[in-house]
């Protein structure tokens, strides 16, 4: 069974129904209907009337209120998303995160903008306004966030999901109910609070792609005695080094393989003395009709470079620092959303680019080559500050190398045209997107059976403020500080020693650095639009 992702009208739709119920309330809260205010009424009314006589009950709400403040909500939300970036989970760090940060903002802004007071005879004292509750607002995100969509977007199991969602669910209660009790709120003002976290949950989640429930598949039915016989097999390439949490990568990898009716995968571990060479062959050698490599940039470059012209697909799930090739094809960087989006994917055919030089044997890479200034950056990034951080470490090699000097180049297209350039670096690329989504080569694509190359020659460090400008908003004008070009082979000639890298891997200093294309040489699993 086929899941396809939302159109655009449908996303919207979604989000609409998400916020009525915060909108209903809101007009029937100040629109005076009397039921409502009846109820509120009745229920501060006798709330203010046990309190009076029960002081001991208060002081344990107020405990109960001093604990479940909105801050802690929001508190165990971060706690959570530092353990999920921790995990490489980005997307969903930045969705938990963007769903805390608009909660508190949304709050603020419904207090400011409905300037409704707290019921007259509260028990304690209560600073701002009463409509929404922000106590309730924050623990309905927390509860939502932590106990329904994250355990279903991420695959937990059913048992799992409800040890997670019954405390949740209780906070919720326990942080409304201690409102009401307190005679703080009216019941109102929890319902719209509930309300508003529902809005913000639905919102966010559709932004950022979230689907859940999506990956419980049932299994397809065998359309032939053929595939009853011989399900489909998949290989899995892994870099051990990469992958955190090695036991957890497997259940899930292994899970939704299964799911799809796959027999058990073939498991592959790279070593330290072979990225991937060695794995893909045994890969074909398995009749694998799917093989998900998951490493960083240099594992995936190899396994794609030995799997090239063998027909068999190849998924990439992001593991490593830069993931250059799993960004240009829109594969997620979370690993439930990246076999959601492989395995419910279609196959595409890319190019590789065939690769050599001096001290290079000939090779392929499936992103970029560079020459020069990017090289040197990705052998400077500290490999402590990579595995801790990720793809920003390369700002800190950046720095340190922005004076990199300039060096005498020729380059030749096609065997064709020659030109000569002093430059910092020159990258021929298959794809165009660096990380942080910066356009390097803007008009690159993996299929279209060009390379495309950019000749970055800023003279001075205050030079290099132009050539961001014209990176980041894709200014195809060519200058003396930035220039593109295109074709089939490229031929880069320095006159001294420099720094080469293929697809984020050094591969040692070098005076030439040969690219040629191979068009539709690979087959790879990509996400369904793409």
């Amino acid at each position: 069974m086929n899941h396809h992702p939302p159109s655009p009208v449908g996303r919207a739709l979604t989000v609409v129904l998400g916020a009525v119920p915060f909108t209903v309330i809101t007009l029937l809260v100040f629109g005076h209907w009397p039921p409502l205010e009846q109820w509120d009424a009745s229920v501060a009314a006798r709330a203010s009337a046990y309190g009076a006589t029960h002081p001991n009950v208060v002081d344990i709400w107020q405990v109960v209120g001093a604990v479940v403040l909105p801050w802690t909500s929001r508190a165990v939300i971060v706690v959570v998303a530092a353990y999920l970036w921790h995990r490489r989970a980005r997307l969903l760090t930045v969705w938990l995160l963007v769903s805390a940060g608009a909660e508190l903002g949304l709050v603020q802004a419904a207090q400011y903008i409905f300037t409704r007071s707290h019921p007259a005879e509260a028990l304690v004292e209560s600073g701002g306004w009463s409509y929404v509750s922000g106590h309730a607002t924050a623990a309905f995100v927390m509860a939502g966030a932590l106990g329904v969509v994250l355990p279903s977007v991420r695959g937990w199991r059913r048992r799992f999901r409800l040890l997670v969602l019954i405390p949740v669910i209780a906070v919720v209660w326990i942080a409304s109910a201690d409102r009401i009790a307190l005679n703080v709120h009216y019941v109102s003002d929890v319902l719209g609070g509930w309300a508003l976290g529902l809005a913000i949950l639905t919102a966010t989640s559709i932004g950022f792609g979230l689907r859940p429930g999506l990956r419980r598949r049932r299994r397809r039915t065998p359309s032939s005695p053929d595939e009853i016989a011989k399900p489909p097999r998949a290989a899995v390439i892994v870099n051990p080094i990469k992958v955190g949490d090695g036991v957890t990568f497997r259940r899930k990898v292994t899970r939704s393989l299964e799911l799809r009716g796959f027999d058990d995968p073939l498991w592959l571990e790279t070593r330290v003395d072979d990225s991937g060479n060695a794995m893909a062959k045994r890969a074909i050698e398995y009749e694998s009709d799917l093989v998900l490599v998951a490493g960083g940039d240099g594992t995936v470059r190899v396994v794609c470079a030995a799997l090239a012209h063998t027909g068999i697909p190849v998924g990439v799930i992001p593991a490593g620092t830069g993931n250059l090739l799993a960004r240009n094809l829109h594969i997620p960087l979370d690993l439930d959303d990246a076999l959601e989006r492989i395995l419910e994917g279609r196959n595409r055919r890319i190019d590789l680019v065939s690769v050599y030089g001096d001290q290079l044997d000939k090779d392929r890479f499936a992103v970029m080559a560079g020459l020069g200034l990017d090289a040197a950056i990705i052998s400077g990034a500290p490999p402590v500050l990579k595995a801790q951080i990720g793809w920003p470490a390369y700002l800190v090699s950046t720095a340190r190398n922005i004076n990199h000097p300039s060096v005498k180049v020729r380059i030749t297209l096609d065997d064709e045209v020659s030109i000569e350039r002093r430059v910092r670096t020159v990258v021929v690329g298959n794809v165009g997107m660096l990380q942080a989504n910066i356009p390097l080569l803007p008009d690159a694509r993996p299929d279209d059976g060009l390379l495309d190359v950019v000749v970055i020659a800023p003279r001075r460090v205050t030079q290099w403020p132009i050539v961001v400008w014209r990176l980041m908003t894709r200014t195809n004008r060519a200058d003396m500080y930035l220039e593109r070009f295109t074709g089939r082979k490229v031929e880069i000639e320095a006159a001294v020693d420099v720094e080469r890298q293929l697809d984020g891997d050094p591969i040692g200093p070098g005076r030439s650095l040969t690219a040629e294309i191979e068009p539709g040489a690979l087959i790879a699993r990509v996400p369904r639009g793409r």
